[in-house]
């Protein structure tokens, strides 16, 4: 039987038929400010806060002050005390790009792992752990070694990726074919605003609802409503799929 690693976001978890499969990757894509980073960090707030399970933040972005005001403000109020006790570990852009060197940010997070017990992890993002690399032979390199350590330390993953365009991008990237399960995060601007929605395209070993679901950001963070949304990837004007 397949086991499954619960997100904790109010209907993500419906849509996926349980939640994502344990000691997996999964991509998590979407234009800036769609809501990536806030799904990581409540995805690793909620480990600890609803079902015991540590976790471990990489950010490539932003400070481990800037994470924390993040989380405080969306209601995740016990994110320090859980920094404090060690539930959940933060490596943030001032320790990770200090060296500019991923093979001693690799070596500092291995001495992480050999020390501790974590079943989450995340990575934000995925743009910028590729600046660190000067070809796309260094980069397939890194994160096939990189994919491959997660998955020996029986990791739950969930990578960013930012696009630059509002609807998902056709190339099928090494990551792509890496990870086990690629969502999207989507954001259109209205008169009022953005409407948010969530696309599970794929996830590897289980049954999931590909159909676009309605997302909104509030107080307490994500949630994903069950209506399938009347929004079409297909488009005419502006769907690339």
């Amino acid at each position: 039987m397949i086991e499954l690693t619960k997100t904790g976001i109010d209907g993500l978890d419906d849509i996926l038929n349980g939640g994502i499969v344990k000691n997996s990757t999964t991509l998590v894509s979407g234009n800036p400010g769609a809501g990536k980073s806030i799904l990581g960090l409540q995805y690793i707030y909620n480990g600890v806060e609803m079902f015991d399970e540590d976790g471990i933040f990489l950010s490539f972005e932003e400070s481990e002050k800037d994470l924390r005001q993040a989380a405080e403000s969306i209601g995740f109020d016990n994110w320090q005390q859980y920094v404090d006790e060690g539930r959940i570990t933060v490596y943030d852009k001032q320790v990770l790009l200090r060296e500019n060197d991923f093979s001693s940010s690799l070596e500092l997070l291995l001495g992480e792992l050999d020390d501790e017990n974590y079943e989450r992890l995340v990575l934000d993002s995925l743009t910028m752990f590729k600046l660190f690399f000067d070809t796309e032979r260094e980069q397939r390199t890194y994160l096939l070694k990189f994919t491959d350590i997660l998955a020996d330390n029986e990791l739950t993953t969930l990578m960013t990726n930012e696009q630059g365009q509002i609807f998902p991008e056709t190339e099928i990237n090494l990551e792509n074919f890496l990870t086990d399960g690629n969502i999207y995060l989507i954001q259109t601007p209205t008169d009022s605003g953005v409407s948010r929605y969530v696309w599970v395209a794929k996830m590897r070993k289980q049954n999931i609802e590909t159909d676009i679901f309605p997302m909104e950001i509030t107080d307490g963070g994500i949630t994903v409503h069950h209506n399938a949304s009347a929004f079409s990837m297909m488009s005419e004007n502006d769907s690339p799929l």
